[in-house]
């Protein structure tokens, strides 16, 4: 495929961040310390000690003693207090380091036999300390959850869909058609690329309050090269995700800008949405589910943006209410947090950060 990606932060953020909020916000229910473990992010950690996450930049910039919170590991603790009414954050390294002060250490994975072997005035060998690298350093989100979505599948327009090259046969005798095999496509005598994406109509989005229609999905079916254009055109399958069928549409790979860190921060204007479809077919969404909501570029999203999540309040009936059939709207509640990872013209992919509880599509967003 061709797309460029996009690695690293962007440090005048760190400068800027005191413009979208006045001052930060601390978890009431923080803790004074806290360990690092497998698995935990940048945003979990900031999430013990912030009330809003995204808030980071600002509390670690506080603190000279962390110089990069992008390089904490697991089994490093972080120690968090009060200091003339500014919150401070300390680290101590994982204690099982500490060795490494022995005047003997030996790197595992070097190519060179030991030729130094220190004694103690004694006369007697010191113990030596094998060194192991570092294991790798926490990541400010969980970018393997969202992976897979970075370039597939795509929401596109019904003339997209309709106007693309389809699948009208096989080579050899098949019926259905996958990874390794020959297709035949109409109409693609004058490529754009060599490399095509297969893709086949997948859900509707909808406006829930209007029922103004947003886009199509366009469900990732395979990875082609074409061999031959023409109509009929020839193209190789290189990776297919599921069977391929008479019908299924082709489109140019675009070149891509594809961000693998993101900048969780809170959109500059005011966001007020709902989630309209759920990936992987879960009824109950929870933390690192991605979501469709129906915003986009179009409304000032952005990838990174940041939104609450609002579970919608039932709609109950008062039966000791003198009015017959009385209904009430219950409030909405709180229910969690997601980030925009990416956006297109009318509705966004996001990804669930935190969930407080049971979420449902058609609960809202909206900026914090």
């Amino acid at each position: 495929m061709a797309f460029r990606t996009i690695v690293g932060f962007i440090v005048p953020f760190l400068l800027s961040i005191s413009a979208w909020a006045d001052e930060i916000q601390i978890n009431p229910s923080h803790p004074d310390q806290y360990t690092v473990v497998e698995g935990d992010t940048l945003w979990d950690i900031s999430g013990k000690f912030l009330t809003h996450p995204w808030q980071w930049p600002e509390l670690w910039s506080y603190n000279s003693q962390i110089e990069n919170p992008h390089l904490i590991y697991p089994g490093d603790t972080v120690y968090f207090s009060i200091v003339n009414g500014k919150p401070q954050l300390s680290l101590s390294r994982d204690p099982n380091m500490a060795t490494k002060l022995s005047p003997c250490v030996i790197e595992v994975n070097s190519a060179h036999a030991r030729t130094d072997f220190p004694v103690t005035e004694e006369g007697k060998l010191e113990p030596c300390i094998r060194e192991t690298p570092l294991k790798q350093a926490i990541k400010l989100i969980p970018s393997d959850a969202i992976e897979r979505f970075l370039t597939s599948p795509r929401v596109v327009s019904q003339n997209e869909l309709n106007e693309a090259p389809y699948v009208i046969g096989f080579a050899g005798e098949h019926l259905l058609a996958g990874t390794g095999d020959k297709v035949y496509a109409r109409s693609i005598t004058e490529p754009k690329s060599l490399s095509y994406t297969m893709y086949r109509e997948g859900d509707t989005y909808v406006r829930p309050e209007t029922g103004e229609i947003l886009g199509y999905e366009a469900q990732f079916i395979a990875n082609t090269t074409l061999q031959q254009e023409g109509d009929p055109a020839t193209l190789y399958i290189n990776q297919a995700n599921r069977e391929i069928r008479i019908g299924d549409r082709l489109m140019p790979d675009p070149e891509e800008e594809v961000t693998l860190n993101y900048f969780p921060r809170p959109p500059e204007d005011s966001i007020k949405g709902s989630i309209i479809s759920v990936f992987d077919g879960v009824s109950q969404i929870g933390r690192y589910n991605v979501v469709v909501i129906d915003k986009g570029t179009s409304d000032g999203l952005l990838p990174g943006h940041e939104l609450d999540i609002y579970q919608r309040g039932q709609v109950v009936r008062d039966s000791y209410s003198p009015v017959k059939n009385d209904a009430v709207q219950l409030p909405d509640e709180i229910a969690g947090t997601l980030m925009v990872f990416r956006p297109f013209e009318r509705v966004s992919y996001a990804l669930v950060m935190k969930a407080t509880r049971a979420i449902h599509v058609l609960d809202k967003v909206q900026t914090p």
